[in-house]
């Protein structure tokens, strides 16, 4: 079985730091990670593919020069190759323009019975990407997916909604997003790590590569932007009852009616 498993260096929620007069996200000097859960992804087709037969496992990123490390990282998980889409063109790009560029990569790759997303990115939380590159491809999907089983060409996709369970059916090739839930992301070796940098390599390929169509990629292709980003704050004039008590609890009755916090 040949999965693609598309992945996305993000920064460090954690580390995050926004500039309070542009709105913007401060990048410098902020580790990145691999999106939390496209790794279940990657752990996920690396599952599948050793209950297969045989087959392997791409991992596929967009972004620039620097998310080679992250791609590196799934290799030194044990997929068999990366491929990094990177191109000053593709700056600015939304879900849109960013599926598009995506699909076009996919198309090129050709051979593949299953596409995995990590359900949603934690920089923009957004869950598009994947269904839309789903619609670029043409490919029956499932979201939010828990469970995963594949018999032949019939996957078998559970997924949980509040109270609801759905469990759908689909043929390969498709798509299929995956929650936190579905597993456990393995630890790395460090001997697997040395040999996912000495050993191997990661493909980059530009707008030429692909042959993209100039007015769906970058800013030109992205009909939605982000016109501010802000941190919200949340501030509070305290006060201080410096009575007893079993005294103070008129004094507080009387602070909430002058406030109209409460109505009687």
């Amino acid at each position: 079985m040949n999965i693609i498993v598309t992945v996305k260096q993000v920064p460090d929620t954690h580390e995050v730091k926004i500039d309070p007069k542009t709105g913007a996200l401060i990048r410098e000097g902020v580790p990145s990670i691999i999106n939390p859960e496209d790794k279940n992804a990657i752990e996920e087709a690396l599952r599948l593919k050793k209950s297969s037969d045989d087959g392997e496992v791409t991992v596929l990123s967009m972004g620039p020069l620097q998310a080679e490390s992250t791609l590196r990282e799934a290799l030194s998980m044990g997929v068999d190759r990366a491929i990094l889409v990177s191109d000053r063109a593709f700056a600015g790009a939304d879900t849109l323009a960013t599926s598009y560029t995506l699909s076009m990569a996919i198309k090129k790759i050709e051979r593949y019975d299953l596409i995995l997303c990590g359900s949603q990115t934690i920089d923009g939380e957004t869950g598009q990407v994947g269904p839309q590159l789903a619609e670029w491809l043409d490919l029956p999907q499932a979201t939010h997916a828990e469970e995963i089983n594949i018999q032949g060409n019939l996957v078998t996709v559970k997924s949980n909604f509040d109270s609801v369970t759905r469990v759908m059916e689909m043929k390969t090739p498709a798509l299929i997003t995956v929650s936190n839930r579905i597993n456990k992301p393995r630890y790395k070796h460090m001997n697997k790590v040395l040999r996912a940098y000495r050993d191997k390599a990661v493909v980059t390929w530009s707008k030429e590569d692909l042959k993209l169509n100039p007015i769906r990629i970058g800013l030109n292709g992205s009909p939605t932007w982000v016109r501010k980003t802000f941190v919200h704050s949340h501030s509070r004039d305290g006060i201080v009852v410096e009575k007893p008590a079993a005294n103070c609890a008129e004094d507080i009755l009387d602070f909430i009616l002058e406030k109209a916090l409460l109505k009687l």
